[in-house]
């Protein structure tokens, strides 16, 4: 694995320098965020703690890889900046657990007893009933 390293830019604001690299790996998977965190602080004389590898883009049918990683000045601007997907990527946080919701109990319905239906009238006793009230 051969990286290469494009360009640099210091980003004051942020307390990073944003690096573009490419990365040549013939007959080889894809790289590892982790190889390649070990590969740049290497490269940029920085700890490996300080470097996020943002994204890696493979090229199809080719051994070469496109990459973009910032390098902050500190972890603790790290843990400030960056979303917390990308802190458990490169092992700065736990990933939190989620706990399930208890599902909420059904009120209970009431309990029928056979053969005690209140019975429906029929439609012409429902006719005489309306004749009597007039």
């Amino acid at each position: 694995m051969k990286v290469e390293i494009q360009s640099k830019k210091e980003n004051v604001l942020q307390d990073r320098t944003e690096v573009q690299f490419r990365v040549d790996h013939d007959g080889e998977p894809t790289p590892t965020r982790d190889s390649l965190r070990s590969k740049l602080a290497e490269l940029m004389n920085v700890q490996k703690e300080r470097v996020v590898v943002d994204n890696l883009h493979t090229e199809f049918g080719k051994g070469s890889s496109a990459g973009y990683s910032k390098i902050y000045k500190s972890v603790d601007a790290i843990k400030f900046r960056e979303s917390k997907h990308q802190q458990v990527r490169h092992g700065l946080m736990e990933k939190p657990k989620k706990e399930r919701k208890a599902k909420a109990a059904k009120p209970a319905a009431p309990e029928k007893k056979a053969g005690t239906e209140e019975k429906k009238p029929a439609a012409d006793e429902k006719k005489a009933a309306v004749a009597e009230k007039k």
